[in-house]
């Protein structure tokens, strides 16, 4: 069904103004009446003009045609702006819309906003949508952004809008009106043609604008408004961008994302399985296994060069301790529970109130500080079932966690020594590129603005001495602390956020911890929350897609395979076996009697870094001859040659 409602303009009599435009690089330009975004783009050049996509005003993302008839600040937006995207994303499912609407009359639309990389929209029909109706809708789309059709905002009396959607049989539209614009509100329309749809807004100037990089991606079931007692809708996902180079890279990325998907390769290499009965915990096999303990070896080594004492403390605490914390009233629905003996236990979600435990057993004095405790910690949170994600988002996970307690004046160097450590971590792993962001105090906190203020000075203070290029995430910090958030970006371009810091003036005075000052008085320690990998298992699940399984060779489950030609090499190739076992190296047999060109391709699937072929000049030899998952031929070597080029 096509919108064609008659619409009401309401305009207002803004009088004589005589407005002052502040623009981004501080110059003025003032105007002897109100003045519109596209005049101010216009009154600076025809080029600008025609690039502008929308203004942000006073901070504000608003529409080309927006007028200030008042002293303003004013950016232009336009495609290279970062603001631009959204516009996009949500125009595009406006268009999407209103091609669902021409192609299939008698479909209701409901409601589509913006999201991560893309749009959606959920729609009412009698009949089911197909993948070929998808390519239809999409051809459409480009046809109506050929039209170039100008979106206009207009507005209307509540109950007129009411009436307008109810005569097209919109009945979504009116629950939308009566449910969420208050009584004696005026509603905002964005019209597109004869099209038109309630909206909040902003929108681009014209269909024109969205261009030609989008695409529709997928059908998905819905209830309307997220309630399964309600109308199941059919809901169509799409992706936008600012033009097709950047559509085409993002398609390809997803192409990439699904090759090096950890949980088809996991399965693939033995690594490890899920199953029903434990939903969100991990079945390790042996050779996800070694991974895990491999990368478990590297960080307790690490953490003991850089000072810390490695603790081990209980998986379920009394319930009281969490109360006392903190977590128990920010966190209690994460946190799964039993009864015992009459006694409420939780088990540990982290570690930070269990640390403290062990910090409070003796009195320390300000010569124990800094004191750095890590643990391999296991812990469970009641994710939701729909949230669960192979390796990246389970329910029982351990933690490379750690919790330093310190003085004030300790903060800042504790924080630049942590730095040097995950940098030298993320380098052995093969991640060079990390984004640092800060997160400050958010509305629910606890701790006195006074504590809040010195924390996020020190953090930033760390940063800048070490001349990171670091942005702020305001109210993003933890409800006891700001923290510094490092994140990684993978080969593909994907961003995964594992390692943190976290200032902490709250909780080690609500638990109790004490440290006997220089002057004798007793002082509450700040206590530093930090974590490097996050969880293993997630760690693990990135490592995966990021090497598609092919991992370095120190973190490779088997890292080497001997392979005999025929069956006269059996008894050379075990020996060769134990040699390179006593050497350290995961290494193993394929004794079968199948050819040599199926068993390269068997282990060449399977990942592993190094084929180790055996014939009767290389037995004659005392050689092997090498191979890498590569493919490169690296020709004969001796058992010490081999070894030490792997440990080069």
């Amino acid at each position: 069904m096509i919108n064609k409602w008659p619409l009401v303009l309401v305009t207002t009599d803004a009088g004589i103004n005589m407005p002052q435009i502040t623009l981004p690089d501080g110059s003025v330009r003032n105007f002897d009446q109100s003045v519109s975004v596209m005049d101010v783009a216009a009154d600076i050049g025809p080029g600008l003009a025609k690039a502008t996509l929308a203004g942000k005003v006073d901070g504000n993302v608003v529409d080309a045609s927006f007028v200030m008839d008042s002293d303003a600040t004013l950016a232009i937006i336009t495609s290279r702006d970062d603001e631009a995207l959204e516009l996009m994303r949500h125009d595009a499912a406006h268009v999407m819309a209103q091609a669902v609407q021409e192609l299939f009359p008698g479909t209701q639309v409901t409601i589509g906003p913006s999201i991560e990389n893309g749009f959606y929209y959920d729609f009412a029909r009698d009949e089911a949508f197909t993948p070929e109706d998808l390519i239809k809708i999409e051809q459409r789309m480009h046809e109506i952004v050929k039209r170039d059709l100008p979106i206009v905002r207009e507005v209307m009396d509540r109950d007129n809008a009411k009436n307008a959607f109810s005569n097209l049989g919109e009945k979504f539209k009116v629950e939308i009106i009566n449910d969420i614009i208050p009584e004696g509100e005026e509603v905002s329309i964005y019209r597109q043609g004869d099209w038109f749809d309630v909206c909040r807004g902003p929108h681009l100037p014209s269909t024109g604008k969205l261009g030609k990089g989008f695409k529709l991606m997928k059908l998905a079931g819905a209830y309307w408004r997220g309630d399964s007692n309600n109308e199941m809708l059919q809901r169509i996902y799409g992706t936008a961008w600012p033009d097709k180079k950047q559509l085409n890279a993002y398609l390809h990325r997803l192409e990439e994302a699904e090759k090096r998907d950890h949980r088809r390769i996991g399965k693939k290499m033995d690594l490890f399985h899920i199953q029903e009965e434990a939903p969100g915990e991990i079945f390790w096999h042996d050779k996800g296994w070694t991974i895990y303990q491999t990368i478990q070896q590297y960080m307790r080594k690490k953490q003991r060069e850089y000072g810390y004492q490695e603790i081990n403390t209980p998986q379920i605490v009394d319930f009281s301790l969490w109360e006392k914390s903190g977590h128990a009233a920010k966190f209690s629905d994460d946190m799964f529970t039993l009864e015992a003996e009459g006694r409420q236990f939780a088990i540990k979600p982290m570690n930070c109130p269990c640390h403290i435990q062990v910090f409070n057993q003796g009195l320390k004095s300000y010569r124990d500080l800094p004191l750095r405790l890590a643990e391999f910690g296991s812990c469970h949170r009641n994710e939701m079932s729909g949230a669960l994600h192979g390796l990246m988002r389970v329910r029982a996970f351990v933690q490379d966690d750690a919790h330093i307690f310190c003085t004030e004046d300790q903060i800042q160097s504790e924080v630049s020594d942590f730095m040097d450590f995950l940098h030298e971590v993320y380098e052995a792993f093969g991640f060079t590129e990390i984004i640092y962001r800060l997160s400050t105090r958010p509305e629910n906190r606890v701790g006195s603005d006074e504590d809040w203020d010195k924390a996020e000075k020190a953090l930033a203070e760390a940063m800048d001495a070490k001349k990171l290029d670091w942005s702020l995430l305001p109210g993003e910090g933890a409800f006891y602390g700001p923290k510094i958030e490092f994140t990684l970006k993978d080969c593909i371009g994907r961003e995964w956020q594992c390692g943190t810091i976290q200032v902490d003036f709250s909780m080690p005075g609500r638990l109790d911890a004490q440290y006997v000052d220089e002057d004798g008085s007793r002082q509450v320690p700040v206590m530093l929350h930090r974590a490097i990998l996050g969880s293993f298992e997630r760690f693990i699940g990135i490592l995966i897609e990021q090497h598609e399984g092919k991992m370095p060779f120190w973190l490779a489950p088997v890292q080497a395979v001997l392979i005999n030609i025929t069956d006269k090499q059996a008894e050379y190739s075990k020996k060769i076996e134990k040699l390179l076992k006593k050497q350290g190296v995961r290494v193993i047999s394929d004794l079968r009697n199948e050819k040599i060109g199926f068993k390269i391709r068997e282990h060449t699937m399977q990942r592993i870094p190094y084929l180790l072929v055996t014939g009767d000049r290389e037995m004659e030899n005392g050689e092997v001859s090498v191979r890498t998952q590569g493919g490169d031929d690296l020709g004969s070597m001796t058992i010490e040659s081999f070894v030490s080029l792997v440990n080069a």
